[in-house]
Formats: C-alpha cells, sequence, structure tokens
C-alpha cells in the first residue's frame, strides 16, 4: 500500500503549519501508522523561507507534550503533484492555493477544521500577534482535529 502524502498549510510557515504536522507526526507515530504516512508543511507566503517554527509556538507545545522542529518553506504548485491532500488553516490560505491549482492535480484540497469535533469549518486563527493563549487554542484546535482526520485519511486509503 502507497504512502498517503499530506501538506499542511499556513500563511508563514512557522506557527500553524508546522505544529499541525508536528502534531498530525506525533499521533500518527502513537498509532503505529508511521509506515502509512509521509507530512510536510509549508506557507503560502515567502516571509520566513528556511527559518524555524515560531519560538512562542515551539515553547508550547512542548509545555503540551509534543517536540517537532521544521524549517519554513513556501508552497508551490508541484505540490498539487507531490502531495495526496493539501491542508490549509484558514480560508485565505484556502483560496490562495485553490487559485493556484493546475487542471489535472491529483490533490485534494480542505480545510484542517473539517475535522474539529467542536466548530467545523472555520479558521484555524493565526496566533502570531497574540499572546499565550492564542498558541494554546491553536494547539488545542489542531489536537482535537487530528484524530479526524487520520481516520479520515485512512478510509480514503483504504478504498
Amino acid at each position: 500500500m502507497s504512502k498517503v502524502n499530506v501538506l499542511f498549510v499556513c500563511l508563514g510557515n512557522i506557527c500553524r503549519s508546522p505544529l499541525a504536522e508536528g502534531i498530525f507526526r506525533q499521533r500518527v507515530n502513537e498509532k503505529g501508522l508511521s509506515g502509512r504516512f509521509e507530512m510536510d508543511s509549508c506557507g503560502t507566503a515567502a516571509y520566513h523561507i528556511g527559518k524555524h517554527p515560531d519560538s512562542r509556538s515551539v515553547a508550547n507545545a512542548k509545555q503540551n507534550g509534543v517536540r517537532y522542529d521544521h524549517y519554513a518553506r513556501q508552497f508551490e504548485v508541484k505540490d498539487f503533484y507531490d502531495f495526496d491532500f493539501i491542508i490549509p488553516m484558514d480560508d485565505a490560505n484556502y483560496e490562495d492555493i485553490v487559485s493556484l491549482r493546475p487542471k489535472g492535480a491529483k490533490a485534494e484540497v480542505f480545510k484542517m477544521r473539517y475535522f474539529d469535533t467542536l466548530e467545523i469549518n472555520s479558521d484555524v486563527p493565526d496566533p502570531y500577534y497574540g499572546g499565550e493563549q492564542g498558541f494554546q487554542e491553536v494547539f488545542d484546535i489542531l489536537n482535537r482535529s487530528v484524530d479526524e482526520l487520520i481516520e479520515y485519511l485512512l478510509g480514503k486509503s483504504n478504498k
């Protein structure tokens, strides 16, 4: 069975999307599914290419038992062919990605909060200009969405 390739996307690739990737990776490993998935994250903007994730996001994740590392990169059109699922964090990034979609691209695109058990299909808020509470809110949203996402992806890949 081939691996399912998943790409998480936010604006700068230093807060939300690398955290989503980190939580997803940890949960996949905990479930013994690491052989089933490949994952990455990126941003639609070029603000932070080559930089590590925001230190506040990393610290918050660590407080919640998740460790991750990443170097920011920008979304590329080739990602439509390299990934099976592209998962933006909000409407703006969703629209940016969909506007770049070439005809015949294989990747499915849907927002992360499509899988949120409390508030379906709204945005994962950007915590960059806020305080610790914003980073915890983002962690909580992503943490509760990941299990539903994994189940959905497993269901899609078993068909």
